[in-house]
Formats: C-alpha cells, sequence, structure tokens
C-alpha cells in the first residue's frame, strides 16, 4: 500500500487505508480481492513505523522500477530534473530570531520525538541532497528546521522545501 500512498501523493495513513478501500484500481495494486479487508490504520501505521523502520523495501521498489526503464529505453540514465513543491510551516513569524542571535545549542536534540530526529538526520544528510549551506535570514523557535523564504514573490514565511 505503500507505494499507492507515495506514487498517488497520500500522507495520512488513514485517508490511504480508506483510498484502497474504496478504488478498485488500488486494490488491484496491492492484491487485495474484493472481500479481503483493508488494514486497520492504526495497524499499518504502528507496523510502518514500529516494525519496519528501517526496512530497504521502498528504496529496492524504486531501484527496480528504475532499471525497468532503462531496459526498456524508457529512461537514458543521462540526466535528472526534480522540481520542489514549497509547503508552508505552521509557524509565527514573531516567535523567531534574527541569524546572528540564533543559538542552535539551547536546543536538546533528545527531546524530539523518534520521527522528527530521523527526518532532522536525514536533511544533514549530504547524500539526500537537502544540505543546504545557505544561512537563514530568521530562524523559528518552534520549527527551526523550516526556512524563511519569499519564493513565490509575495509576503515571505517559514516553509518546507520537498520534492
Amino acid at each position: 500500500m505503500l507505494p499507492v500512498g507515495y506514487v498517488m501523493g497520500i500522507r495520512s495513513d488513514r485517508r490511504l487505508c480508506e483510498e484502497v478501500h474504496l478504488k478498485l484500481a488500488y486494490r488491484w495494486f496491492c492484491r487485495l480481492d474484493l472481500t479481503t479487508p483493508v488494514p486497520d490504520h492504526p495497524t499499518f501505521s504502528k507496523n510502518r513505523h514500529g516494525r519496519f523502520p528501517d526496512s530497504d523495501l521502498l528504496r529496492h521498489l524504486i531501484d527496480t522500477v528504475v532499471a525497468g526503464c532503462l531496459a526498456e529505453g524508457l529512461a537514458s540514465g543521462q540526466r535528472l530534473a526534480a522540481d520542489a513543491s514549497i509547503i508552508q510551516a505552521s509557524v509565527n513569524r514573531q516567535n523567531s530570531t534574527p541569524k546572528a542571535d540564533w543559538q542552535p545549542d539551547s536546543i536538546n536534540p533528545e527531546d524530539a520525538l523518534r520521527a522528527v530526529r530521523e527526518y532532522r538526520e536525514t536533511l544533514d544528510d549530504a547524500a539526500f541532497g537537502a544540505a543546504s549551506t545557505a544561512e537563514p535570514k530568521l530562524t523559528s523557535h518552534s520549527d527551526p528546521v523550516s526556512q524563511w523564504t519569499g519564493a513565490h514573490g509575495g509576503t515571505a514565511y517559514f516553509a518546507y522545501s520537498t520534492n
């Protein structure tokens, strides 16, 4: 079910389970017939985040699809294009600090939830291309990972860049 969620942009486990329950194409892809029950969303979430957090299955699936596209001539493997989307962060601008006054040592990373720690470790990994050398103009107290941006040409705000 995870590939359906990733490809179709369904981020919520609850919504993913509902969509797979309702759409025959998703059921077919997941090899669920009409009488097979779709997993409950709490069970699905617990398995994904609790039992299989380090699973390499999705990477293997993507590698297999890319290899198939290369073998069939659908892709050359010479170029890669990616487009980023800007997602506005739920952060108050008044609760931010200018770069010169920001003290990152005042935050204890161990106080964050496991999912937040894993996400921040991924952001710092240069192999993912997300590590940025740009210095932020402002840093949010409640969400230091969000970036101050004026990308859309309007009023600047805190946001995330995602692919």
